[in-house]
């Protein structure tokens, strides 16, 4: 009860007038921001910051807060309707949800997107409400052999569930490793993988240039050789009862989405690991779940539900580490922990005694800065929809365009535009040859975080390789990875004596 008093007196001072102009001010500008290829909510809070400080501290934090929120929600706006990643975070929506709307069914990947971000929004602020604090000590529990296994855990999944040609599979993990892998060693500050001693590979290689240029540059090549000239858009009626047809069909999506949701919150509260891993997990493990994991990457809803599900809790569960131990659970929980200390607020354990109205305001804020920014996209959706009637001529030269200010803007490096255009043509053969691209893309996310924890934990054992199996949590994710790589091969023997069996009766 004492917690519902609390979250009701937040409610009114989100409520207040300024307070739910900035929300729904923040809501608007981040879907705008997160549609954005290349900007995504850590810039959008970056370049917004200033503006708060015209305004009280508690409104300010609403109003990046919302910004955040609407972020999240927005870069599933361009992954479907253009096949980029407004973020790094809505990658893992492209595999699906451009599928979906090159198939005239752009209004289903979009309700998909909306509602699966509002329910993974919903059940991880419910979370961080009831159980903010001893959540936050779990999170600490994780060491470097956990957050390892963790990793381990999801390579696993897409080798041994992932319904791709297993060899393929495994090629494209390693390809995306050593992509991961390229620039200044975590420890010794070591050059690696220069390639041709180019300067601009000292900085590693940028995740969103590798999104950008698969599912950018590579999209539009495979399109013009595909269609042979003669592309067409879709003519898509979008209507509202249309509309409401697909929210109802998302019924039979209530258990991934669930999924999404504890998988994106418990994710996005590990300190470094945030969205983008999260919504990459969800979607392997609901492919994994499937019936028909053959129907991923070709259009499938739950292929939109699960990774949106996920990036949206992640972001809430981000915030849970930072309110509560002044530790940021991603880059943008970074930006926002240092304009609270601007602010004069300092994060931790005290900060829900000593300013209860900011900290119950903010939670509020949150549950209506979700419904707001849902409402939003949803009733958009004809506004988005129009994109794609627009003729090829003129859609594929927009879409080039958006690609290399995408690929500029973030680092204003021309290296990482050239870079960008060589991985459109790599995946684009890559495709040909129908490797899948999925597992890169996760490999190159997780592989900084993989390679840095399993060398912490490595330091922290002396060596001892058996960390990993003896401490509860990772024995418990490493037995899981174990288990998944043997299924396809136990399946694979499986399958070729019951042919050699029907071969002999035969």
């Amino acid at each position: 009860m004492e917690i519902l008093a609390s979250l009701l007196d937040g409610f009114s001072v989100s409520l207040q007038p300024l307070a739910l102009t900035m929300i729904v001010l923040g809501c608007a500008g981040g879907l705008v921001i997160g549609a954005l290829p290349g900007l995504g909510s850590v810039n959008g809070v970056a370049i917004l910051l200033p503006v708060t400080f015209l305004v009280p501290p508690n409104e300010a934090m609403m109003f990046l807060a919302a910004i955040y929120y609407g972020a999240m929600y927005g870069g599933s706006i361009s992954s479907i309707m253009l096949g980029i990643p407004g973020a790094s975070t809505a990658v893992a929506t492209t595999f699906d949800g451009r599928p979906l709307a090159q198939k005239g069914q752009a209004d289903k990947a979009l309700v998909a997107a909306g509602i699966g971000s509002f329910v993974g929004g919903s059940v991880s602020i419910v979370l961080f409400t009831l159980f903010a604090p001893p959540l936050a000590l779990f999170a600490l529990k994780f060491g470097p052999a956990e957050s390892f296994a963790l990793m381990a855990l999801a390579f696993a999944t897409f080798v041994g569930l992932g319904g791709d040609d297993i060899p393929k599979t495994i090629f494209s993990i390693c390809i995306g490793l050593v992509f991961s892998a390229v620039g200044l060693d975590h420890v010794s500050g070591m050059p690696r993988l220069i390639f041709f001693d180019m300067s601009g590979f000292y900085a590693g290689i940028g995740f969103l240039v590798l999104a950008i240029g698969i599912y950018g540059i590579g999209e539009i090549l495979w399109t013009i050789e595909t269609s042979k000239g003669k592309v067409e858009m879709s003519q898509a009626t979008i209507t509202a009862s249309r509309i409401f047809e697909n929210i109802k069909r998302l019924r039979h999506s209530t258990g991934v989405m669930m999924m999404g949701s504890v998988m994106g919150y418990f994710v996005g509260m590990l300190p470094a690991a945030g969205a983008t891993p999260a919504s990459l997990m969800a979607y392997g493990f609901a492919k994994s779940m499937s019936r028909d994991p053959d129907k991923f990457g070709k259009g499938e809803v739950t292929g939109v539900v699960a990774p949106e599900t996920a990036n949206n809790a992640a972001s809430t569960g981000a915030l849970l580490p930072m309110m509560t131990l002044g530790i940021p659970g991603s880059p943008t929980t970074a930006i926002l922990l240092g304009g609270m200390i601007i602010w004069g607020l300092q994060p931790g354990p005290m900060l829900f005694i000593q300013e209860r109205d900011f900290v119950w305001g903010l939670i509020s804020s949150l549950y209506t800065a979700n419904l707001v920014t849902a409402v939003l996209m949803i009733s958009c959706i004809p506004l988005f929809v129009w994109v794609l009637k627009m003729p090829f001529t003129i859609l594929a030269p927009i879409i080039f365009m958006l690609c290399v200010v995408g690929g500029f803007a973030p680092t204003n490096v021309m290296h990482d535009v050239w870079l960008m255009f060589l991985f459109g043509v790599g995946a684009y053969l890559l495709r040909k040859l129908d490797y899948p691209m999925a597992p890169a893309v996760l490999a190159i996310v997780l592989g900084p975080l993989a390679e840095k924890t399993f060398r912490q934990a490595m330091i922290t054992s002396q060596g001892d390789w058996t960390t990993f199996f003896t401490r509860p949590l990772s024995a418990i994710f490493m037995a899981c990875a174990v288990l998944l790589i043997v299924f396809p091969l136990v399946q694979n023997w499986q399958r070729k004596r019951r042919a050699e069996a029907n071969a002999a009766a035969e």
